[in-house]
C-alpha cells in the first residue's frame, strides 16, 4: 500500500506508509523547481490513460507544493482547501497553485490543520484543512459538498481528479490535472472506500490514482458534488502499485469536524 502524495493501502487495520509521491532528493527538487518557475511538466495525473479534467472539475482543484512533495487538494471555501493529512505533515512550508490554462498562480498558506485522529493506521481520517493567507485574496472556487450521508454502495460511480503521475516509473510525469470515473468495490464503509477501473475491476492495471493525486477530490458522478478525498492506491493485497485499487476517505462521517474547523479558521461553510 502507498499513499498518493504517494498512494496505496490494503486492509483497514494495516499501517499506512509515508506518502511522498516523489522521494525527497534531487529528482523531486527538480520537479518542484519546474513548477515554481511556472514551466509545464510533461504528462499528467492518473495512470491508465486518464483524460485531462474538464473546466467544471478543474476550477475546484489545486496543487499542493511542499519542500519535498507534491499533492492535490480541493477548494471548499474561497480561502480554504481540503487535502490529505499525510500531504502536509512533512514540514510546514507549503504553497498552493491554481492554474489558468498552463500558467500557475501561487497562493501563500497561513495555517494547516490535520484531523486530530489522523495516524499511520489505514482506517484513520486522512484529512487536513489548509487556510490561505488573505493577501492577495485567494478567490478559490469552492466545490459543493454532497448531501449523501450513507456509505457508498458497491457499483456506485465516482470521478477522481489529481495532478499526480501518469507513469508510475517516471518522476516527472506529473503536473497536468486529469480525472477518471471509477466504481466502488470491496465492502465500502464510512471510513474508507475502494475504487477500481470499471473495465478492469482491479484484476489488471487500468485507470486509477497514483503518486501526487493524494488529497485530490472525489465527486459523485450523478451531480458533481464532493464526496471524498483521495488517500492511497495499491493492489488488494497491499502492494504499492498504481492502477489497481484507488482508496478514498468519504467525507460524510467527518462533516462536523470540517464545518467546525472551518468556522474556527474564519471560513464558515454552509451546514
Amino acid at each position: 500500500m502507498t499513499r498518493t502524495n504517494e498512494i496505496i493501502r490494503s486492509s483497514p487495520r494495516k499501517r499506512r506508509p509515508s506518502l511522498s509521491w516523489i522521494p525527497a532528493g534531487a529528482g523531486m527538487s527538480g520537479a518542484v523547481l519546474l513548477l515554481l518557475a511556472g514551466l509545464s511538466v510533461p504528462a499528467g495525473a492518473m495512470v491508465g490513460g486518464a483524460r485531462p479534467a474538464d473546466r467544471a472539475i478543474a476550477r475546484h482543484v489545486v496543487l499542493v507544493v511542499g519542500e519535498h512533495s507534491l499533492c492535490s487538494g480541493v477548494a471548499i471555501a474561497p480561502d480554504l482547501v481540503l487535502t490529505a493529512a499525510h500531504c502536509v505533515l512533512l514540514n510546514g512550508k507549503y504553497r498552493l497553485a491554481t492554474f489558468e490554462g498552463r500558467r500557475a498562480a501561487f497562493k501563500q498558506v497561513a495555517s494547516v490543520t490535520p484531523h486530530p485522529q489522523f495516524s499511520p493506521r489505514a482506517d484513520a481520517p486522512d484529512l487536513a484543512l489548509v487556510k490561505l493567507a488573505p493577501t492577495p485574496p485567494p478567490n478559490l472556487a469552492p466545490a459543493p459538498f454532497s448531501e449523501r450521508r450513507a456509505p457508498p454502495l458497491v457499483g456506485d460511480r465516482f470521478v477522481v481528479a489529481g495532478f499526480g503521475l501518469s507513469n508510475a516509473a517516471e518522476r516527472r510525469s506529473a503536473g497536468t490535472l486529469r480525472s477518471a470515473t471509477l466504481v466502488v468495490t470491496d465492502r465500502p464503509s464510512s471510513q474508507q472506500v475502494s475504487l477500481v477501473d470499471p473495465t478492469k475491476l482491479g484484476e489488471a492495471a487500468g485507470l486509477g490514482v497514483c503518486n501526487g493525486d493524494s488529497g485530490g477530490p472525489v465527486f459523485d458522478e450523478r451531480d458533481g458534488s464532493l464526496v471524498g478525498i483521495v488517500s492511497w492506491t495499491g493492489r488488494t493485497g497491499g502492494e504499492p502499485v498504481c492502477g489497481f485499487v484507488s482508496g478514498i476517505i468519504p467525507l460524510a462521517r467527518y462533516r462536523y469536524w470540517i464545518l467546525d474547523t472551518a468556522e474556527k479558521l474564519g471560513s464558515p461553510l454552509e451546514p
